[in-house]
């Protein structure tokens, strides 16, 4: 008996040991796995487009950084740098590729001299929404042929906010028929400024700092921006009272790219990280968009006249549009896969669209 007895309180000691020896092993690796990276700080360089702080766009950057550190718990670092001050505002691409910075936030659109395809990626005239689009890049295919298409440029790039739909622009005279863009100079990117060429305007490429000088001046005679919580702080209607409704972007799409080795380099944890904290900039970048500029249309000068661009001249711009399609897919093949797949998305949504948002809001107005 007592034989047994001592075999048997053995046995349940053995197991015992064993179990609280497993437990502490688990909480041990609970422990570890909390932060893989406690031990790892890693510092990173972003540089942005736009002016330091700048509402919204660069703010929502300096807020995404201060995630990326809260969420890591202070193993992650980026250092966000305004236009100008590692790179100038147009270059922040190629430095980001040649790995001479970690990472940059900018418009998309911006770099279709690159590709012709970025435009699409940026935003199509006449075409999908915020909402539409980020579904379409997230499940439509886009994200795929984006990552594709920058990965030449050792580039990996994320969605890093978006506009909501945009204005038509500011004009210093009022736009009665096609003819009266004849000539005009006009600060306008991507494809909307494909589609103004086609219409008689200049387009021109200026970054955010140098827009008002060249309106005031008259190097430029009509500008687009964004909407009116961004114009209104530029102020734009001091130069040209005609505020037209916009067509061109419905809903443009901003970007966080990083270098590609360096973005490869970066633990799970921390591109997990990222990703998410890139998620929540867009969502938040929308609102705060939508918000403050509901806001800001209410506290535009007196001298502004809110104009919508003639019937001829809309009528021209889908003509022009779909002729910079077509050219830009026999110019390019990566231009003509990436309008397929964003075509395909357009004719899968269009139908549910019609009789759910466009029929609700038709209802509601």
């Amino acid at each position: 008996m007592k034989r047994r007895d001592f075999l048997s309180a053995t046995a349940i000691g053995a197991t015992a040991l064993a179990v609280s020896g497993c437990h502490r092993a688990e909480e041990k690796q609970a422990a570890g796995s909390a932060n893989i990276n406690r031990a790892k700080k890693v510092t990173l360089k972003l540089a942005t487009s736009w002016p330091a702080h700048f509402p919204i766009m660069g703010t929502g950057v300096d807020t995404f950084a201060r995630r990326c550190n809260e969420l890591s718990g202070g193993t992650l670092e980026i250092k966000v740098f305004a236009k100008n001050i590692l790179v100038p505002a147009m270059q922040v691409f190629d430095a980001t590729s040649a790995a001479q910075i970690d990472a940059f936030h900018s418009g998309v659109y911006y770099w279709k001299g690159k590709n012709l395809s970025f435009s699409i990626f940026g935003g199509m005239p006449l075409g999908l929404t915020s909402e539409e689009m980020i579904t379409w890049l997230k499940f439509g295919g886009g994200y795929e042929l984006w990552r594709e298409l920058y990965g030449k440029f050792n580039l990996y790039p994320l969605i890093g906010g978006t506009t909501g739909p945009q204005m038509g622009g500011w004009f210093k005279k009022e736009i009665n028929s096609l003819d009266d863009l004849k000539g005009l100079k006009m600060r306008i990117p991507g494809l909307g400024g494909e589609v103004m060429k086609k219409l008689g305007v200049n387009p021109v490429l200026l970054p955010a700092g140098e827009i008002y000088t060249a309106l005031e001046r008259g190097t430029i005679d009509a500008t687009e921006w964004v909407g009116p919580a961004l114009d209104s702080m530029m102020g734009f209607a001091k130069a040209a009272p005609f505020y037209y409704t916009g067509w061109h972007e419905p809903g443009s799409i901003l970007e966080i790219t990083f270098n590609k080795v360096r973005w490869e380099k970066l633990s799970d944890e921390h591109r997990a990280i990222i990703t998410a904290a890139s998620e929540e900039m867009t969502g938040n970048m929308l609102q705060e968009f939508r918000y403050k500029n509901a806001k800001a249309l209410q506290e535009l000068p007196g001298n502004v006249q809110i104009r919508t661009f003639p019937k001829d001249m809309m009528d021209a711009a889908k003509a022009a549009l779909k002729e910079v399609l077509a050219e830009q897919s026999s110019q390019s093949e990566d231009f003509k896969r990436v309008l397929e797949s964003y075509e395909a998305f357009v004719k899968l949504n269009k139908p549910w669209d019609d009789i759910s948002t466009k029929n609700f809001l038709e209802i509601r107005s």
